[in-house]
Formats: C-alpha cells, structure tokens, sequence
C-alpha cells in the first residue's frame, strides 16, 4: 500500500492519518495533499526570505498545522527536518514577540512529537538557545518591573482569585516551553550533556535559590535517550554524582522532586542499563514516606513534607522501569508496599491521602501495560531496545498482578467512586484475565442480587464494563469467559429502573458495553449441525438461544420505563414541558442502547423486537415531549437498523393515521391539535432519518403529508413537520456511513459457512472495514431540490414581499415562515455552494499571496441549479431591516433571523459544538475499551467507523483562513447592528454569532473595530444607553473567542484603547448603571489578564533565510512559487526595516493618545484610572518611555487617588530600570583569586569550603577598611558562586573607572533624568512624596513593599546620593517615630539605599554608613510586635546577593549585643530575627560571624523568656544550617552540630544522671540568687527542645548520632496522655519525639537508634518504656523498607517488642500488642510458627490459686510475674487477630478457638479477650458470608456463643 502510495505522491510520507483512506472519496484526497503542501513549502519559504513575519510567515504556519490536523505528516523525511529546522530557527529568535513565539513553538512541538519518525542522524539540535528561551521567560529580570508582559503575568491590581487563573494560563508558556524542551531533548547533541553540567554544576549551592533552579534545568534539559555506546557522554557523567545527592539529603526540599522525576525519566528510557539494585530499598521508603499515611496516634505532619511530596505520575514511571530483571527485587518491595498500605484503601478509610493512593493505583498497572508494550508489540525504531534478560517475564507479570489485586478489590467501593480501580483492572485483565476477572465476577453477581445497596452495584458493574472485553474474547488464558457472558446480562435487566437514576444509566452503559462485543444471534442450531466445537463453544451455542428472549425483556422493561416517565405523570399541571436534564440523560441511554442491540442482532431476532415495537406504538397514544420522544426513538432505532423492513410498515401506518384525522378541514386550523395527529406526525419524523435511497419508495406520500402539515395553525404541529422536511433533505443529501455492525456485512449468512460466536470480543480490521457509505444518488439529489423548489421558494417570496410592504402577514406567520426556511438550510445545507462574493482589498499588506484553501468534502455543487443559500440570504437582510425599522419588538422572528445568519455563514452539513461533543464521547468509549497492550488500533468496528466519519465532518467544519468578501462584511454589519439593538436578549445571541464568525474570516476584525468605536465616539450624540452597551459587549468578547478591545496589533490597539477611555466623555455613558461599570471593569480586567507586550522588532535573522531557501528548493511536492530574487529580498528587508520604525511611532502615537485623554478635565476617575492602567501596560524593557509619560508617572507619584499612586510607584521603578547605565563586566579566573597554587585536581569533587574559596569567606582581620584596600577586593555578590564548584568564566564588574560617571551634572543627563532628577530634588515634593507613603494603607495588612524599595534602590542606584540631602531629615524623623506605617516607610527607604549602593565609591559608601548605623540602632530600639517583620524583610533584602565583606559595617553593627536584656525580652527576640534575616541570606559565606554569634549565645541559652527561647532556637538553626551531610562535601568551617552537643550535653548532666521526674521550673522575675545547676539545665533545654522543632523542616540533613544523645532524656519527659493542660517543656518534647521519629534514616544509623531505644526500653520510668513504643511504630512505617532490608535490625525490633508485652505495667502491654500488630498488619514482621507457639505456651502460664483472705488483709496490687506472662501470650494472640482486620488468613479460627478459652481468667485479660472478639465482630460484619467458609461447623458455634450477648431474659 505504501508502495503504490509513494508512486502516485512522488514520496514517501512519514506517517499520514490512516483513517483519510477510508473516505468515499478518498481517491481525490493524495492530489490535493500535493496541491495544499506545495503551496505550504512555496509560501512558507517565500515569507521568510522576504522577511515578513506577520501576516505572512504565521498564515502560513497556521496553514501548516491545519494540515497535519487534516492529513497526518504526510510529507517526506527531508521536508520533516527542514520544517522542524526552520521551526526551531524561528523560535528561538531573541526579539520574538512572546505570544508569536508561543503559537510556533505549538506546531513545532507537533512535528516533533512522534519521536520515532525521526532519529538522531536525521536531525540534531543545539540546546543553548533552549536554555536562553527558557531562562529569558520564566526566570525575566524585567518581569518584575512590568517592563514585560508575558502572557498571563499577574498584574499589580488582581485579586487572589485572578492570580489563581494567572498562575493556571502563566503556565501556559511555562507548560508549552517546558513540552518543546522535552520533544527536543532527544535531538541534542553528544557532548550536550558535558556542556550543561559546565554550566549549572556551579549554580548547586543547597542553601541557595539557584539549587532549585539548577535541578529544575538538570531534569528539563538532560537528555536520556543516547545510544549505549554513548553512555560514557550521557548520564555516566552525572548518576552517581546525582543519586548520592538524593540519597543522602533528609528534608524533602522542594528540588528533591526535581530529582525523582529526573531519575524516573532515565529508568524509563535506560530499562537494563541502570544497576539500580543498591537503591531499590531507599527509593521504595521515600515513596512510601511520599504518600503522606497517617501512623499512631499522635502525630505531627511536618507541613513540607505535604506540599514537597512526589508527583505519583513519576513515581509510577520509576516503578514500573524498574520491575523486572535477574534480580527480582523490585517486585519483592512493591509486594511489600502493597501489603503495609492496602489497609488503607478499605472503604472505611477516608483522609486526604486518598486521591494519591488511588492515583497511584491506577496508573500502575497502565505504566507497566505501557512498558510490556513496548518490549513487545511495538514496532522497533531508532530507541534503544530493552535487552532480553531485562524483559518482563511471565512470571513477572503474575507476580505484579497478584500484588495489585488485594487493594484493587478494596478500592472498587472506595468513598472517591470506583473509576480509578475501574480503570486498574482494564489493564491488569489485559495482562492476566485468569487472576482479574473471577474475584470480579464474585462481587458482582452477589452485587446484581441485592436490592439494598445500590452503591455496590454501580461500583461493581463500572468495574465489569472495564473488563468486558476481556471476558468475552477468552483467549487461551481465560477460556470460560465468554460463558459468563449471558447470565450477566439477563441479571442486568432488573437496572432499569425508573425510580434510581444513576442505577439505570449504569445499567444502559453495561448492556451496551456487552452487547456491542457480540453479536446477538441464535447459534443453538450449529449444535447438531457441526461437529467440530470445543467444549466451551457448545456451551456458548446452547447459551445463545436465550438472546432472543433477553432483547425481549430488555424491551419490555424500556416500555415500562417510558410508562412511568410520560409527562401526565410526572408532572401534572406544572409549566415545565419540556425534558427535565435527567430526563434526556435517560433518553439518550436508551435509544442508544436499543440502537446497539438492534444492530447486533440477527434478522429473525430484529423482525420479532421489531413487531413489539411496533405494536407498543400503534396500540398507544404518547405526549410528544417525553415519553413520545423515547418510543419514537425506539422505532427511530429500528428504522436506521433496517430500513426497508421498518418503513414498510410505519410509513403507511402515520400516513394513514394522519390523512384519516385530517379529513375535515377544521382541524389544521386548530390552536390545540388531536394528540393521535401530533403522535402520528412525530413517529414519522423520527423513523424517515434513514438511509436516503430507502426513502424514494415512498416519496409521494411523504410530501403529500408535508403539504398537508407544514401549514397547520398549531405550533407544535408545524415544528414537528418542519422536522419531518429536515431529516427527509439530512438523509438524502448527506454522506454518512448506514451500519456500523460489529462485523462486515452483518450475521446473515448460514450457521454452516459462518459461526457467529467465533466473532466475539473480535475487534474490527482496519484494513478491511469494508464501510458501506451513503452517497446522495442522483435521484436523491433531485428529490431534494424538488422539496426545495416546492416549500422553500414560495416561503421566501412571500418573506420578500411582506419586507418591500406588499404583503401583510402576522408575527405568527413570519415566524412560521422562517421556521421552514431555517429547517431547510439546516436539512439541505450540504448542497448548497458557500457565499458568493468580491473578496475585500486592501486589510493587510502582504508581499506572499494569502488565498484560502478549500478542501473537497464529497460534494460537487451543481451550478445549473439555484443557489439557495444566496436567495434566503437576500431575503434575510431586506426582511431583519424591515422588522427592526417597524416591529423591533419581534424578538421571536428576530432569534430566528440571527440563527439562519449563523448557518448562512458557517454550516455545510454538521454543526462545531455536535462534532465536538461526539469527538469527546468517542474518545471516552475508546478509553473505555481500548487494548493498551497490543496496540495498533485494535478497537470494535463501530468504533473504527465512527473515527472515519469524524475525520469527514472535521473536513467538513476545518474554515480556518476564510477570505473575508463582500457577503460576509454586509452579513457582519447586519449582525452588529442586532449586537447594538434594544432587547439585551438579541444583544447576546447575535454577538456569540459574531465573534465565532470573527475568528474564521481573515483579518475581518481590522474592517469592523471603526464600526464598533463609532458608538462609544463622545462627538456622536444619537447612541443609545443600548447601543453603548452592545459596542463594549462586543469590545470584551466571549471567553474563548477574539477580545477586539486586545488584539496583540499596533494599529488595533492604537485605536480601541484611546477609544475605551474617550467613552467616558459619551452623553449614553452613566456610571450610575451598575451594569456599565462592570463592563468596564471587565473591560479593563480582561485587557490586563491578556495583554502581552507586543513585538517592536520584527526582524529575521539571515540563518532562518537559509533553511528556507532550501526548503523551496528540495523535496518532493516542489513548490511553484520562485524562490524570491535578489530585489524582492532587498524590497523585504526595507519593508522589514519601515515595519519596525512604524511599530515604534504606533507605540508612541498611543502613548501620546491616552496622555491627551488623562489631561482632558472632563473625564470621569473611572476612565482616568483605566487611562493610567494602560499606561502601565505599554512600560517596555527594549524601547524607553516617552519623555511626556515619564512626566506624567512621576507626578502622579503624588496623585490623590491610593490606586493611581500605587501604580505610578510600579511604573517609576520600570523607568528607573530603563534609564540604568550599563555597568561593565570583566572576565576572572577564580584560581588566580584564591592566590592557591595547586589547584584540585579535577577528578575529585570537592563541596564546601575549600582553600580555594576561602577569599569569598568574611573575615574581619581583612576587611575593605580604606580606600585601596577597597580598590583591590573582589567583590562577588551572588551566594553561590564557589560553593560547589567554580564557573568555566566568571564575570565581575570592572574597576570603578571604566564605570559610568555618578553625579552627573545637570548638563550631562539625558531628558528623561532631569525630568526625575528635578523632581527628586524638590524638598516640597519629597515632603508630599513620603507624606503619602508613610499613610497606612489598610490597617494591620500592609506589609513591607517590594515595589517601592525597588523604586528606592532604582533612584540611589542611577543618580549615587544625590537626594540623600533631601531624604536625611525626613528618615531621622520617621526612625524615631513608632508608627508602623512611618517604620515601614523608612525600613523600605534603607533597603532601597544599602542595596543601590552598590556601585558607590568607597567615601560615598562611608559616608553613608555613618548616617545609617545610628539610624538603624535607633529603629532596632524602637521595634515593636508590628514592625519587627518589616525591619526583618529590610535587613534581608538588603543582604540578598551582596558580597558580606561589602556590608562589613552592617553586620558589626547588628552583632554588637544582639540579647542584652534592655527594652525587654522582646527587643531581643526581634533584634535576632533582623540579624537572622541578615546572615541568613549570607549563607555559607560567614562562618566568621556565626561563630562569634554562637559563642555570644551559648551563655545565653537558659533564657527564661519563652519568645526569646524560640527565636534563639530558629537562630540556632541557622548557625548549624551550614553543616550539612551531603556527598563529596568537606567538613565545614561554620559552627558544628557535634562540638555544640558535646558542650550541651554536659551541661544537662544534672538531668541525665538523676532519678526523679524532672519539673518545669517557673521562676520569679525577681529571683536574683544564683539556681541550682539543675534549673539552669531545665532551663537550656527547653531551649535546646525549641531548636530541634525549628530544625527539623528546615535542614538538609538531620544530625542523627548527635541527636540520640538526648533521646534518653526527651522519653523522660514526654507525658503519655495526649492532654494539651501539659506545661510548654513536656509538650515541646512530645513534639519533638514525633518530628524526630518521622526523620528518615540512613542505613548506618538504624542500630545506633535501636541500641538506644533498647537501652530506654530498660529504664525505670514506665512513660519512657510506652513512648519507646510509639516512637518505634512511626519510626520503623517511616522507613519501612530500610529495616526490612537489613535482617539484624528486623529482629532486633521483634525482640524489643516481644519483651515489651511482658512488662509489669499494664499500659506497656497493651501498648506494645498495638504495636506488634500493627508490625504484622504492614507486614512487617509475618506471624511464623515460632512466633505462635510462644504465644500460646505464654497462655498456658498456670495462675496461682486464689487463696482464702483474711478480713482486713492488704490486698497485694502487684500482679504475679505469672499473670503478667499468661496475659502477655493472650495479647499477642490478640495483635495476630487484629493484625487483619478485612479477612480470615487460615490460621486465625484455631487462634480465636485459643482466645476464647480465656473469657474467664482475672482481669486484665477478660477484658482484653472481649475486647478483641467485639473487634473481630465489628471488622469482619460486612463480608460475614464469605468469611464464615473459614470455620468449621464447630468452630463457628463456639464463635456465635462468644459473639452474641448473652440473652438477658435467659
């Protein structure tokens, strides 16, 4: 096939739509493929030689990507990556308007998309312009400053709601760029990988921001599908680097999400190149730790470990890459994950983990149908294959399988509905029915019994239709399946029921589902007839017999269905008649379903069902809204199913029926209508919509009833006739297929030659489906313009003359008329040809042509006859002009005109909104029955044919790039006119018509924008408030369409924007209409939400002209346009040139537009404000503001209104960043810096503080004190160069003589600074200026503002201290003042300065510390609860990216005596936070400072102010963060963990070596004797306590061995209870234990914990041994998979536990039973035979015989040691039967039969034994029927007794 096609093309195709070959006219269609991709190539090329972006390189694009919506990519190879080349060049242009960018990288994203057309020799790709692209967008320096609108940025003045849908459509470039990364990722080159470690390795600073940033581009960028022998330049280079990371960091930061997916991504694509055995246990833990499972009962959720979790789909991808292989291990773990969490997906079960672990369910098993897949049934390609030794085996699968089935059967009655586990089993039937589908069958039948549970019905039956095609088709591994098949649909049946809606579609789907799999014939016969049957296909003939008996029954419960849902009876007198939306539901359930049957059926079957039918029809009378509607869709059904059988007995019935009522001639003019009459004409309507040819038999009568009707008085009558026209014009002049069978040619041959059960499940052959298609006939067609001519003409002739005047006619007639007229265009629209016209000239310039291009669709207009579409379209002008002249009122007539105007324009044969909605149901049933594993479009028949028809009506509907002609601007007006008419109902439906037809005419809005300001023009006094409304309506468009008032056009915009804002001088604008200023807040919101900066340079650089030029000139279609000559060239570039200039004079027009609008004194605030936010908008990073707008801005810092000076701030602080002078960088080389000779040698990676990055470090010895010394310092101002390695070139700023000048004189400046410089420099302005910003905006919400300190730092920085003069008084004043609002104001002023100081020269830099430091002590003694947050973002920000040695002056100064007691406990806490902000930004660059700071604290600890204790605590934090575990990193010079715990712990001595309990200490403040050594050590640590809460989400890595120290201690004090009356010291350390026993664990570190806790579990606190306990459950859940890899530890945890339930205290046994069965529920421990006999032997420990007390005797409390051991075997039977709370494991009735032999022992036992029996009762009561098949009769009678409750009459 490919052969021939490759002649008849003059190529090869890449791969084209398979389903266009299946068209009736599919012989036309490789002609004009050629045609339309010759013109692409020719056009394309052109355009981009000569320069012309806009309109002509993005028509022709657009063209492109319609194509390959049509045809597939249905071109050669080499004109592939030619297109994706010259794609890629265009792209990745820099100046590229973003919106543009964003519509090419789409289409290059879809020819990149099947990776396995093209491979690596075909087309490499460079990465860098990736990267450039990507860093440009999402990481802009200027974004922040709105001089760059990218699509959906939020703007200054949104809502948190519009930040919402920002953040949703900003990602939409984010998403689109990220996608176009990731198709071009397998194309980049072989050292590409080497390149991108260069350059972000230096960026992997772990404190630092760039880490997130580094691995964000490590995962997006990383390519990891090279070839094996390229491994060496691949991931080799990065995998144990990156992995060791991963392994060793603790905390879940957010980038750890970053490396999962990045190692998911490797598994997938590497499957067998990977060893990733070593890490199997640690990656199962951490996805375990993912999933977020509540354990024990009293736990803190550390909050990061919920927002940073993994993304499940990755996860899954890991997984199933990793499954497999000699070592078998992976399998091993994920049985192992199942079984500790399939508790959880019990029913019962509900939290917010939920949606997780159902996700996680269902897309496991799809993963791995995917990956089995690909190593078997996909076609090979250019990927590297999976190595045989490294497939999935059988066995494999089995195993997989069988791990899954246990949650899956759980998950199918889950709270969250049962689609997810629906889905699981689809896939998992595919691989292994024989496992999946029994335990299914087993709930469902049971399910389909029951009457009380509905829920448990649907669930089952959702599952069942997942499965179906499964069971039916058999196969050698499940051969009884098809068996199944009968009983489940006849008990079925009983599901339609009219009183439970969900139940009865369920059903309907169920049936529907089954019956389309099989063919529905009587097979009993072929018993006797053949001889050569398996067992099982006997049992299937036999079984077939009952079909027909079931479609009977199926008919008779529709019928009583359609009874109890007619209208009398549902709704008596109610006004409703129409179908309510369940109603319809139901309808379109049953027609469909019946349909289904219908068409498998056999005939015998068919002529029987279609007797009921008939009869249910005839005998009754139905109301045609409801019922009427379901049994006409019933016999409508049957009609399509068979027509000539069907029409030969409904037509001469209705016509009958309806010529007999219709003899005396009063009743057509009745109001009211015979309900036999309207039934009569609604069950003919119905069954004529059948296959065309059918139809002519009976033509006479047919119009003879249309003549008859079609007039009738009664409006329910003629619609129903109008109906009748419409499907008799649809079904001769359409194609469309006539049976979609699930076999060719249907069951009609002889049992002998054909066996129809052997088709079952059978899908459909693509190659030969053998679609049998309707193709108007000749005499179809004549039928149809005979019915045209004889009711469609007089009706518009009486239209025209009722519209010249000549004809009176009532609004009923008029709309009766048009009625018809609409029915016939809707019925006969296929064959009448589009609108004529003079296409309109001039719209845009374009040097390449821009013609349409019009796809053949089937149909040849026949051109003798008359073209119908342009005579109604005549008729409807003169006609809407009448009406609105003389009855403007007619609303009805008027929607009806608006209508047929739609389908003027637009329909030639289907409608958009129909084609969509079947598109989306196709691919639900796809999904629904699809085989993911074999692939290759194996779907059922019907469906196949239904994709081909789809493919013909997206032909049909594909108008992209209409020419805009004379016909459609005239239709256009006419509809804007409705748009702006009085009724607000014809507003709306004519502007919906209006916007879809402005985005299918080419450049029609440029033509109609003058139209639509015209009426919101102040100088035009005759607009209405109406036609005011209707203009902005039409400005604002709908959701999805074009917005006229932001087309991303110069010209548009420079005339809708000004035209906006002068609405507001219009004599119909009054702000008193709520609804007008809500349209132009909309207005105003939309134009913000989409505005994106428009391109002002639209140059294409020389490269892309060469890719072009050869894709013009190779290849096969060759193009028949020129390759453009020298001159056109040369003519482009000009043009390219005059466009750029003329861009920028639009830009300024329009700036100079709307400042002339804001100077008008007129204008309303409103408009004012909307002026200013467009302003706004047009702020740009490559072209300055005007200098008169720059005026205005800085004026309006000081305007009344809080709104406009808010923006003004925003938009002075652009301007500043506009008029920045470059600074100059030079190159260094950072080992020269270090003055350290031998450099590292390469090999090694060294992290951390090394020699030589020690000249970064601060050190206060070699301090830039003076002048040279300043001179000579390199200063590096961002945190992370040289923590992880150094940059191949790094750049720092030249010395300050080759800098730009600062304090230029007033002569030197340019335009645009005098405007500021002269402002700044006025004290009255500044005096208003900082008047306004020290107001409090809203009461205590106001916060530190980054946009004014950028306006600040924006000032200092362009103009040095020229304003300080100016600014000093006014920040001593506000400093000593201590309003919040006036203490923010000068905390965002400092910010500002320290940070634009930054290129001062030293004595400025002195200077102005000297102002500073006494400003800043006065501000930190001055702080208060409400501006210590403020003072703490100045201090940070001010620190952020700035070299420490460069603020030397800050830092001495914050650390002169941070806690010094003066002003209180609180001062000190906020000078600490404001120095926390500080150094915190410095990192690992200070180790200096921290130590000096840790040594000033460490005295300090004991603290006795809780406040200060927290905050020394999170400064601790901060001190250690530095000393971090990660791989290759040094130890570092900052302070450590392990020399501060050594000093720590001895000075709680005093607590460690005691007995008694230790006692919060509360001390007077006046206390002034020195305390004991013990409440100094309480008191540190509570401090200490503080500093483990506040280090656990915050660190890297957890210092585990330094923290076992003070486990002993902590289990001391933590209170058992959970009771929140507890003082702050025990409650700290119950908080302190959860967070630590949550903590993940490295191997090493598993003993050194379990040796300490064995060491507690001796202590003699009884609270110590219960919190071993707890700690251990969360402990060992939280690392799971560690522990049970390591043998050593797993016993050592059995042995604790066991020894535990033997304690003397009661509540550590019961304790410790919670916990062991809690170990065996997650499978953990197993319960072994060793295990059970020491139980039971504990049981038999003989009590002591209770003696005879004498009176008066102390009773001894203490429990005899053999008591504590009898009752310690009785709770560990108790964990074992606890330990499966949701089914019988064999051994557990002997278990039980043990347990009940203690009821009557002392207490405590009695009660633990009725304890667990009450347990088992209320765990097992659900599925009591099948768990009793575990007991013996014996058994179960012991069982009852112990079970029931002893009667109480007894």
């Amino acid at each position: 096939m490919k052969k021939a096609q490759s002649d008849t093309l003059g190529f090869v195709p890449q791969k084209d739509i398979v389903y266009n070959k299946l068209l009736p006219y599919a012989d036309r269609l490789d002609d004009e493929s050629s045609e339309i991709l010759s013109r692409i190539k020719g056009n394309l090329g052109r355009a981009v030689q000569l320069r012309e972006i806009w309109p002509g390189v993005l028509f022709w694009t657009r063209k492109l990507s319609t194509y390959m919506r049509l045809y597939g990519r249905k071109f050669s190879k080499e004109d592939h990556v030619l297109f994706i080349k010259l794609l890629y060049e265009l792209v990745t242009i820099p100046k590229l308007e973003i919106s543009m960018m964003q519509g090419l990288a789409r289409l290059l994203i879809n020819l990149l998309k099947k990776k396995e057309l093209l491979s690596r020799e075909d087309l490499e790709l460079p990465w860098r312009p990736l990267y450039e692209l990507h860093d440009r967008i999402l990481f802009s320096k200027t974004e922040h400053l709105g001089l760059n609108w990218f699509p959906n940025s939020p703007s200054p003045r949104s809502s948190a709601k519009q930040v919402m849908l920002k953040l949703v459509q900003r990602c939409s470039v984010e998403s689109v760029l990220k996608t176009l990364v990731k198709n071009c990722r397998p194309y980049f080159s072989d050292s590409a990988t080497q390149e991108m470690l260069d350059e972000w390795r230096p960026l992997l600073c772990p404190f630092d921001v760039t880490m997130q940033r580094a691995i964000s581009y490590f995962e997006l960028f990383l390519p990891t599908t090279l070839p094996p022998k390229l491994h060496q330049k691949g991931f080799k280079l990065w995998f144990d680097e990156l992995i060791n990371l991963w392994v060793s960091v603790q905390n879940l930061p957010s980038w750890e999400v970053h490396l999962v997916n990045l190692f998911a991504r490797l598994a997938n694509d590497n499957i067998g190149y990977i060893d990733w055995d070593p890490y199997i246990p640690k990656i199962f833990t951490r996805i375990l730790r993912s999933l977020n499972l509540p354990v024990g009962t009293s736990q803190m959720m550390v909050p990061r470990y919920v927002t940073n979790a993994y993304d499940i789909s990755h996860v899954v991808l890991w997984v199933s890459s990793l499954l497999g292989g000699p070592s078998k291990q992976t399998q091993a773990q994920l049985s192992g994950l199942f079984n500790s969490i399939t508790s959880f997906f019990h029913p019962s079960n509900h939290g917010r983990w939920l949606m997780k672990l159902m996700k996680l369910l269902q897309r496991l098993p799809a993963s791995v149908v995917r990956r089995l897949h690909r190593e078997r049934y996909r076609k090979p390609s250019w990927l590297t294959p999976i190595p045989d030794t490294y497939k999935l085996t059988e066995e494999d699968i089995t195993e997989f399988v069988q791990s899954m089935m246990q949650p899956v059967l759980l998950a199918m009655f889950s709270k969250t509905g049962s689609l997810d586990a629906a889905q699981a089993l689809q896939n998992l039937a595919l691989m292994r029915p024989e496992l999946v589908i029994p335990p299914v069958l087993e709930k469902t039948y049971p399910a389909l019994e029951t009457l009380t549970e509905p829920h448990q019905l649907t669930a089952t039956l959702s599952c069942m239709i997942g499965v179906a095609r499964s069971l039916v088709s058999g196969g050698q591994r499940f051969p009884e399946g098809p068996t199944h098949m009968l009983p489940l649909l006849m008990r079925a049946l009983p599901g339609v029921d009219p009183n439970d809606f969900s139940k009865c579609m369920i059903t309907f789907q169920f049936i529907a589902t089954f019956v389309t799999l099989v063919p529905l014939v009587d097979c009993s016969s072929a018993l006797h007839e053949r001889t050569d049957l398996t067992e099982v296909e006997r049992e299937m003939c036999s079984a077939s017999a009952e079909f027909e008996d079931f479609v009977l029954q199926f008919m008779d419960r529709c019928f009583a269905l359609i009874d109890s849902s007619t209208l009398e009876q549902t709704r008596e007198e109610t006004e409703t008649e129409k179908m309510t939306h369940l109603e319809s539901l139901v309808e379109l359930g049953l027609s469909s379903t019946f349909s289904t049957i219908l068409t498998q059926c056999s005939l015998d079957i068919f002529k029987v069902a279609l007797e009921k039918v008939f009869n249910f029809a005839t005998t009754n009378i139905f109301e045609t809204r409801v019922a009427g509607r379901m049994v006409a869709d019933m016999c409508r059904a049957a009609a399509k199913c068979h027509p000539a059988e069907s029409l030969k007995v409904f037509v001469p019935h209705c016509c009958n029926a309806i010529n007999q009522i219709a003899v005396n001639e009063e009743v057509l003019n009745e109001e009211e209508l015979d309900k036999e009459f309207l039934w009569n004409l609604q069950l003919l309507s119905e069954v004529t919509r059948v296959d065309g040819d059918k139809l002519i038999p009976y033509r006479s009568d047919l119009v003879q009833i249309l003549q008859l009707t079609l007039h009738l008085k009664c409006k329910q009558g003629y619609i129903l006739a109008c109906n009748l026209l419409h499907h008799i014009l649809r079904s001769t002049a359409l194609i469309y297929p006539t049976e979609y069978c699930s076999v060719p040619g249907g069951f009609h041959q002889p049992l002998c030659d054909y066996l129809p059960i052997k088709d079952w499940g059978r899908p459909g052959d693509l190659w030969n489906l053998d679609i049998r298609w309707h193709v108007p006939s000749v005499e179809e067609i004549s039928l149809a313009f005979y019915l045209l001519d004889l009711l469609l003409q007089p009706e518009l002739q009486r239209l025209q003359r009722f519209s010249k005047g000549e004809q009176e006619m009532s609004r009923d007639d008029v709309l009766q008329s048009l009625t018809i007229v609409q029915h016939c265009l809707l019925g006969a629209g296929s064959l009448m040809a589009p609108l004529k016209g003079e296409p309109i000239p001039d719209l845009v310039h374009s040097l390449v042509n821009l013609d349409e291009t019009t796809l053949y669709t089937g149909m040849d207009y026949d051109k003798t006859r008359e073209n119908y579409r342009d005579a109604i379209c005549n008729v409807m002008k003169e006609l809407l002009h009448y009406i609105l002249e003389h009855s403007e009122d007619d609303t009805k007539s008027l929607f009806s005109i608006i209508k047929i105007i739609s389908d003027l324009l637009h329909f030639k044969g289907s409608h958009k909104h129909e084609f969509d909605s079947r598109w989306k149901s196709f691919n639900l049933v796809k999904k629904s029955m699809e085989n993911r594993l074999h692939g290759k479009k194996q779907h059922i028949r019907a469906l196949l044919i239904d994709r081909v028809m789809l493919q013909h009506e997206l032909r049909k509907l594909t108008v992209e790039g209409c020419q805009y002609r004379t016909t459609h601007q005239e239709l256009m007006k006419d509809l804007l006119r409705l748009s702006t008419s009085t009724y607000s109902q014809i507003r709306s439906r004519a502007q919906s018509v209006l916007f879809t037809a402005l985005g299918t005419y080419n450049f029609c809005c440029r033509d109609l924008i003058p139209h639509v300001l015209e009426f919101l023009n102040p100088d035009n006094n005759r607009v209405t408030q109406q036609q005011f409304k209707g203009a902005l309506y039409c400005l604002l468009g709908n959701h999805s369409g074009v917005c006229l008032a932001n087309l991303h056009d110069w010209e548009c915009i420079a005339l809708t924007w000004p035209g906006i804002v002068r609405s507001g001088l219009s004599s119909a604008m009054s702000l008193e209409k709520p609804s007008i200023v809500r349209l132009f807040d909309d207005l105003a919101d939309k134009i913000h939400r989409q505005y994106e900066t428009i391109g002002i340079d639209f140059s294409i650089p020389e490269e892309c002209c060469a890719v072009a030029k050869l894709l013009m000139t190779t290849g096969s279609p060759f193009p028949n346009e020129p390759v453009p000559s020298e001159e056109e060239s040369e003519e482009g570039l000009k043009r390219q040139k005059l466009k750029n200039s003329e861009a920028v004079e639009k830009y300024k027009g329009l700036i100079g537009d709307l400042i002339d609008c804001l100077s008008n004194r007129n204008l309303p605030w409103k408009f004012e404000h909307i002026s200013i936010g467009f302003l706004s908008l047009l702020l740009r990073d490559d072209h300055q503001l005007p200098p008169a707008a720059v005026t205005f801005f800085v004026k309006s810092l000081n305007h009344d209104s809080l709104y406009v000076r808010k923006v003004a701030i925003s938009a002075v602080a652009g301007i500043m960043k506009q008029i920045k002078r470059p600074h100059k960088k030079v190159p260094v080389s950072p080992n020269e810096m270090s003055k350290y000779c031998e450099s590292v040698e390469l090999g090694r990676i060294a992290v951390g503080d090394r020699p030589d990055n020690q000249w970064l470090q601060y050190n206060s010895s070699n301090l830039p004190r003076k002048q040279e010394e300043w001179e000579q310092c390199v200063f590096v101002e961002k945190t992370h160069w040289g923590y992880y390695c150094w940059p191949r070139k790094m750049l720092i700023y030249a010395p300050e003589e080759e800098q730009p000048t600062q304090n230029l004189a007033r002569e030197e400046m340019t335009e645009r600074e005098l405007i500021i410089f002269d402002h700044f420099t006025d004290p009255v302005f500044i005096n208003q200026f900082i008047e306004f910003l020290s107001l409090e905006d809203r009461k205590g919400k106001d916060k530190f503002s980054p946009r004014r300190f950028c306006l600040f730092k924006g000032l200092f920085r362009n103009f040095g201290d020229a304003f300080l003069p100016v600014l000093q008084p006014h920040m001593e004043r506000l400093v000593s003042d201590s309003h919040e609002s006036k203490q923010r104001c000068v905390a965002e002023i400092i910010s500002g300065l320290i940070r634009g100081c930054k290129h001062w020269s030293f004595s400025k830099v002195e200077s102005l510390w000297e102002l500073l430091c006494p400003l800043l002590r006065t501000a930190l003694s001055n702080i208060t609860i409400e501006t210590y947050a403020d003072w703490g973002t100045c201090i940070a920000t001010a620190c952020e990216s700035r070299d420490p040695r460069k603020l030397h002056r800050l830092f001495e100064m914050l650390m002169e005596s941070p806690v010094n007691g003066e002003g209180g406990s609180f001062v000190d806490a906020c000078r600490l936070y404001v120095l926390q902000g500080g150094l915190a930004q410095q990192e690992w660059r200070v180790p200096e400072l921290l130590h000096r700071l840790l040594q000033y604290l460490e005295p300090k600890l004991t603290q006795v102010y809780k406040n200060v204790r927290e905050r020394i605590g999170s400064v601790l934090t901060y001190i250690f963060m530095i000393d971090v575990n990660l791989p290759f990193t040094q130890p570092t010079s900052s302070p450590r963990i392990s020399d501060f715990t050594k000093r720590i712990l001895l000075k709680l001595k005093p607590l460690t070596e005691g007995d008694e309990e230790i006692q919060n200490h509360v001390i007077e403040e006046n206390e002034v004797e020195e305390q004991d050594e013990r409440t100094q050590a309480i008191k540190l640590l509570k401090t200490v306590l503080k500093w483990l809460i506040a280090s656990a989400g915050r660190s890297f890595t957890t210092a585990v061995p330094e923290q076992l120290q003070l486990l002993p201690l902590l289990f001391k004090i933590a209170p058992v209870e959970n009771d929140d009356s507890y003082d702050e010291l025990k409650r700290d350390a119950k908080t302190c234990l959860s967070l630590m026993s949550q903590g993940l664990l490295y191997t090493d570190q598993i003993p050194l914990v379990l040796s300490v806790l064995k060491e507690i579990a001796r202590s003699s606190s009884w609270h110590a041994r219960y919190t071993v306990l707890t700690y251990l459950q969360i402990m060992v859940f939280y690392n799971l998979f560690t522990f049970m890899s390591d043998q050593k530890a797993l016993k050592d945890v059995r042995g604790l536990v066991i020894k535990l339930l033997e304690d003397e205290q009661l509540e550590v046994r019961e304790m410790a039973a919670t916990t062991l069965s809690g170990f065996l529920q997650c499978n953990f421990l197993s319960m072994d035979a060793p295990m059970q006999a020491h139980f039971e032997a504990l049981c038999k420990t003989r009590l002591p015989k209770k003696r005879k007390r004498e009176l008066g005797f102390v009773v001894d409390t203490i429990p005899s040691a053999d008591l504590v051991r009898r009752h310690a075997g009785v709770l560990g039977l108790s964990a074992c039967i606890l330990s499966s709370p949701y089914d019988v494991p064999t051994w557990m009735p002997q278990l039980l039969m043990d347990l009940s032999a203690h009821l009557n022992d002392t207490q405590p036992i009695e009660m633990t034994v009725k304890k667990t029996l009450s347990n088992f009762r209320r765990t097992h009561h659900d599925n009591w029927q099948q768990h009793k098949q575990q007991f013996t009769d014996d058994q179960l009678l012991v069982l009852t007794d112990l079970l029931v409750s002893p009667c109480y009459y007894a």
